[in-house]
């Protein structure tokens, strides 16, 4: 399967305590369109349903024209056009020092600067090919998170680099989201934007139920949740090139894992944990790397045999 962007999102978010005339008055709002280039279905049980779900969009809507490589004149997409950006949006600075944290802690593994070489995978596997190994170098010289200057004044980079936020901007929207959520005095949420963002429990009580992609069963609340899987999602037909791509190779990642789910306190930390991990080698680098951030933890992982 070609690599496509995730086909569902989905919100469920419920007032867990209103007065009683209010709640009598109030019923779910179930909304279904598109946010981040994917279907979405929100579904809010609150007196104001309607206005909040109007909110999450709104902020949907501006975080994309923040983090998103499919639109032209987002912040992202101007910085990878000029190298520089001035005055860059509080939200891109965030993203990318929680970035720069995993990529230290991940021994350059996890790196944003990767976009020229996913650029070259998808063009050449569009074409039915994989890239040769010439242009996997060339696109490899034009990477390095340690040529990135991130100043809250300006992003600066060199000259035909770009960045990608796949593997942590999904997660941060969830976070963000889950913020403008709780503060309409909502408890129970779920979010699903590809990584889980889990506040209170399911309505009525209880924890969210989740099942891991290793079969194994997981009780969700005040947590975040990824998955990554290096053959998800391929750049090619066959299924042999998976869409995580090794900085140091320029390669697709090593079939290690068939997936690896981590929890942590914030979504986008899960996010791109769980993406760095599928480079790492063994159980004991994950763990290594997973320690360096205070509440994440690893939740299952399956080796290719």
């Amino acid at each position: 399967m070609m690599l496509t962007r995730r086909r569902l999102i989905a919100i469920s978010a419920v007032l867990a305590t209103v007065p009683a005339v209010a709640h009598a008055k109030s019923a779910a709002r179930f909304w279904t369109g598109q946010a981040l280039g994917a279907r979405a279905s929100i579904r809010i049980d609150h007196p104001d349903a309607d206005a909040i779900v109007t909110r999450v969009m709104a902020e949907i809507d501006r975080l994309e024209n923040i983090l998103s490589l499919y639109r032209p004149q987002s912040a992202l997409s101007r910085l990878n056009r000029d190298a520089h950006l001035d005055a860059p949006p509080f939200e891109l600075l965030e993203c990318l020092s929680l970035a720069g944290a995993v990529h230290r802690a991940s021994g350059g593994r996890f790196d944003p600067t990767i976009q020229p070489l996913w650029k070259l995978w998808a063009e050449s596997a569009a074409n039915g090919k994989q890239p040769d190994a010439r242009a996997v170098e060339r696109a490899r010289a034009d990477t390095g998170w340690g040529k990135v200057r991130l100043e809250a004044a300006a992003v600066t980079l060199n000259p035909d680099m770009a960045l990608t936020l796949n593997g942590i901007g999904q997660g941060y929207v969830a976070d963000r989201v889950a913020v403008l959520l709780e503060a309409e005095g909502l408890t129970d949420i779920l979010i699903d934007t590809g990584e889980l963002r889990a506040l209170g429990g399911r309505p009525g009580g209880g924890e969210w139920p989740v099942r891991l992609e290793t079969g194994e069963r997981l009780a969700l609340r005040q947590r975040a949740l990824a998955t990554s899987a290096p053959l998800g999602t391929t750049f090619d037909q066959a299924g042999r090139d998976g869409h995580i791509l090794d900085p140091a190779t320029g390669m697709p990642a090593p079939a290690n894992w068939r997936s690896v789910s981590i929890s942590a306190p914030s979504a986008a930390m899960a996010d791109a944990l769980a993406t760095a991990a599928c480079l790492l080698p063994d159980e004991g680098s994950i763990l290594a790397m997973i320690g360096r951030f205070e509440g994440a933890r690893l939740e299952g992982i399956s080796r290719v045999f």
